[in-house]
């Protein structure tokens, strides 16, 4: 081997070998205080970009899981409302039952009046407050003037953009109970009112007319079917109950689905790109130990020319 004060090929091979070992102990130092293997598109093109893309659908998916919880408090509203329109509406099948034991009496009907016009009251009250950010499922009309914006709810189930609607129930109560003219309210579709303005209380009911000493049962029918008016009316809302029940169902299956889909995605988001920390640690010590190395043999290079003196001694 020829001794060269001008150059020093074992220096250089040293300085190389430093260089790249450096280059690596760079690389997993970064592993280890990211907790990835890719941090950045210089680390791996391909595998950053599909993960950003991957990162892209987890938030997408995050919004739509957003969207469900929203759509099942909604839900959830109305479904208390039902049932506590359910609940008074068992009260006014009360008061309309004992009319037959009334009749007759103007004095009794005149208090069972007073009576069923505040279960109305109550019915269209309830009715009107389960509304949730303006959507309002129970609502006959969006007019109404108390912040009711929508009497259907659309959302969105998945990353693709399906959707699902909820639309209002005043169409299907009035199927149900068989109720005539323009339903300006709750009770107008359940057909125990009727000409109830929007937004406003009912002042009447369909069980009894007149005032005073003219009150008297409505109808021809007697205190039969008024009861059954009042069964129709539970019918209905026990109908809408079953479906908010199906739709409640439904949101609660697509957000446990949402939130498995999130998690493999976050799971292969981080297949590509986190680093495994065990072989990481391992990788360190045995970088560090061939940096102690290179430098070691760097400066057993570097002190070799040293050893040209001699031969001049």
């Amino acid at each position: 081997m020829t001794l060269s004060i001008n150059t020093n090929t074992s220096s250089m091979v040293a300085l190389e070998t430093l260089s790249a070992t450096s280059a690596e102990l760079s690389a997993t130092e970064n592993a280890v205080s990211t907790g990835k293997k890719v941090s950045t598109a210089a680390d791996n093109p391909a595998a950053f970009g599909i993960s950003s893309e991957i990162g892209g659908d987890v938030a997408g998916q995050s919004a739509v899981n957003d969207g469900l919880s929203y759509a099942s408090q909604v839900v959830s509203s109305t479904m208390t409302a039902a049932d506590s329109i359910i609940s008074v509406l068992q009260s006014v099948q009360n008061a309309v039952t004992g009319l037959a034991n009334n009749e007759g009496n103007a004095t009794s009907l005149g208090q069972i009046n007073d009576e069923l016009n505040g279960y109305m009251k109550q019915i269209d009250t309830i009715a009107r407050d389960a509304t949730v950010k303006g959507i309002n499922l129970l609502a006959t009309s969006t007019t109404d003037g108390l912040g009711i914006t929508a009497t259907n709810m659309t959302y969105v189930t998945g990353l693709q953009g399906d959707t699902q609607t909820i639309s209002g129930f005043t169409a299907s109560i009035v199927a149900d109970t068989g109720a005539t003219g323009t339903a300006g309210s709750l009770t107008d579709a359940l057909g125990l009112t009727t000409g109830s303005t929007v937004g406003a209380n009912p002042t009447s009911n369909q069980f009894l007319t007149g005032t005073g000493a003219s009150i008297a049962l409505a109808g021809t029918g007697g205190a039969a079917a008024l009861i059954d008016l009042v069964k129709n009316a539970i019918t209905a809302m026990t109908n809408v109950t079953s479906q908010l029940g199906s739709n409640s169902t439904m949101i609660t299956e697509m957000s446990s689905f949402g939130q498995a889909q999130a998690d493999d995605l976050t799971a292969a988001s981080g297949a590509l790109t986190d680093a495994d920390m065990s072989a990481e640690s391992a990788k360190l010590t045995s970088e560090q130990t061939k940096q102690s190395l290179g430098i070691k043999s760097l400066s057993i290079a570097n002190n070799s020319s040293q050893n040209i003196l001699s031969l001049f001694q």
